[in-house]
């Protein structure tokens, strides 16, 4: 079973990173549950044992005893126990004999793995961080292993919550007790505090007569701004700002009307002589991002709300949390998982969630029809950001690329290399997946590798925000 393309030597040098770690076989098996505690409660990883911090092959031959009480650290030390996969693998150590490498791969989990002394970790780039009581609940939410809104709102009660919601609610789903005994005897709405009947989050958020009094961030807001980004100051060009309020329903309904008022319609002749008129983004993708966003925000996180950010060439929708459960930025057109399944379920018997865990992968396949790019994704801290970008950006990019391409210059000469059309393109400052699609690159890990990082490492591009590199606002200019 070959758990890994990376060779010996490769493990040898590489920097210990997000995915991978190498330990020595003499390493306590209280340690190598920390290692494999972090990596099973994050993306999962490698762990490389027999090889020292320092690079050096020592091997795990001479130390059998240690190894084997290493094949029982998942399930003795790591509560769940952590279903692991390893390989042994024939190497020549420092001192030039044959010994043998343990490569063990650690699966991410939907659960969260505490050890022995019931204490969590998770693992955050070459580190286990130890979670504190807030953090650990943070990351029992992401993964589904318990809800927040499910949680008790403190000081609400049954009179926050408005019955006739409930019974349109009730008859839409042809439930034909009272609003009253819906909410008491299902799905846990109502929780008992230490004698104290509170409302659940849900139950604010779906049927509450005033959600923002106990949430007040659970809103959206919508920004326009004039051109393709965002300025401040006497520059600033914000020319509308509204912000949407109400119950979950609401949310969405408000917000999808309002949006779709300000995406424009373009109406050309077509080939069989008659008019079409396409909108700039279609329909589909731009709702799904706000579906999404309000589906599947975090809600406890009350320090910010929803914003839907529209530029003349794009549409960035920023919602609050980490991508839930599983769910990863290589994943996400196939793993569906929903955060907030109550929120979800109301949705879906609205018919704003179709089907459960088809809607990203249709994005991605309405805008290839429209002959627009890819939605782009991005996680910083705690927001996600969805990005989708209409035919003024292509035509912006052509337009840029053939005024500073002379036009008796062949487009194979041997100058016309990619680095040089980032650098022509760089011009003014322009965020790596603009530079893709100009380029018309994919693989976002081999075009970073191989053409921007020798660009900004030789000086000929610099970062617009160097002290952030990994910042979604972050663009490249050429010196």
């Amino acid at each position: 079973m070959n758990l890994t393309k990376m060779t010996i030597e490769e493990m040898c040098i590489m920097t210990e990173r997000q995915l991978f770690d190498r330990k020595s076989a003499r390493v306590s098996a209280t340690a190598l549950a920390t290692s494999m505690i972090a990596f099973a409660n994050a993306d999962g990883g490698l762990l490389a044992v027999g090889i020292e911090d320092d690079g050096r092959i020592t091997g795990i031959d001479a130390y059998t005893n240690n190894v084997n009480e290493i094949y029982r650290v998942p399930f003795d030390f790591c509560k769940p126990s952590i279903m692991i996969e390893t390989e042994i693998v024939e190497c020549i150590d420092w001192e030039g004999k044959d010994n043998h490498i343990l490569l063990i791969c650690i699966p991410q989990s939907n659960e969260l793995h505490v050890n022995h002394r019931d204490e969590a970790f998770l693992r955050v780039g070459d580190k286990s961080k130890k979670l504190t009581f807030d953090e650990r609940l943070q990351l029992m939410y992401a993964k589904g292993e318990r809800y927040y809104e499910n949680e008790p709102v403190y000081g609400s009660t049954i009179d926050d919550i408005d019955m006739k919601v409930v019974a349109e609610y009730c008859n839409k789903i042809g439930y034909r007790k009272s609003p009253e005994e819906y909410i008491q005897q299902n799905k846990k709405y109502i929780i008992d505090v230490s004698g104290r009947k509170e409302m659940s989050g849900a139950a604010i958020l779906l049927f509450g007569k005033s959600p923002q009094l106990f949430f007040e961030r659970a809103r959206v807001r919508f920004i326009r701004y004039e051109g393709t980004e965002a300025r401040v100051g006497a520059a600033m060009n914000v020319v509308k700002d509204k912000i949407f309020e109400g119950r979950i329903l609401d949310l969405v309904e408000k917000t999808i009307e309002f949006v779709r008022s300000q995406v424009k319609e373009h109406t050309y002749l077509g080939a069989d002589a008659r008019f079409v008129t396409e909108p700039e983004y279609p329909e589909f993708v731009w709702k799904e991002m706000i579906i999404n966003a309000i589906a599947h925000r975090d809600y406890s996180i009350k320090g910010t709300d929803i914003q839907i950010k529209m530029f003349d060439d794009h549409i960035t929708v920023e919602s609050p949390g980490t991508l839930p459960g599983i769910v990863r930025l290589n994943n996400m057109r196939e793993m569906h998982f929903s955060r907030n399944p109550k929120i979800a379920g109301l949705l879906h018997e609205y018919e704003y969630v179709r089907e459960f865990g088809e809607g990203v992968d249709r994005m991605y396949f309405e805008m290839k029809q429209a002959g627009l790019p890819e939605p782009e994704y991005q996680t910083e801290g705690f927001m996600v950001y969805a990005t989708i970008k209409n035919k003024k950006f292509l035509e912006r990019v052509s337009a840029v690329y053939e005024k500073d391409t002379p036009q008796d210059t062949p487009q194979d000469t041997p100058q016309d290399t990619p680095q040089d059309r980032i650098l022509v393109y760089c011009s003014e400052p322009r965020s790596k997946n603009e530079i893709m699609a100009f380029l018309e690159y994919k693989d976002i890990k081999n075009f970073t590798k191989r053409y921007l990082k020798p660009l900004i490492q030789t000086g000929r591009l610099k970062m617009t925000i160097p002290d952030k590199p990994h910042s979604p606002n972050q663009k490249y200019v050429a010196k």
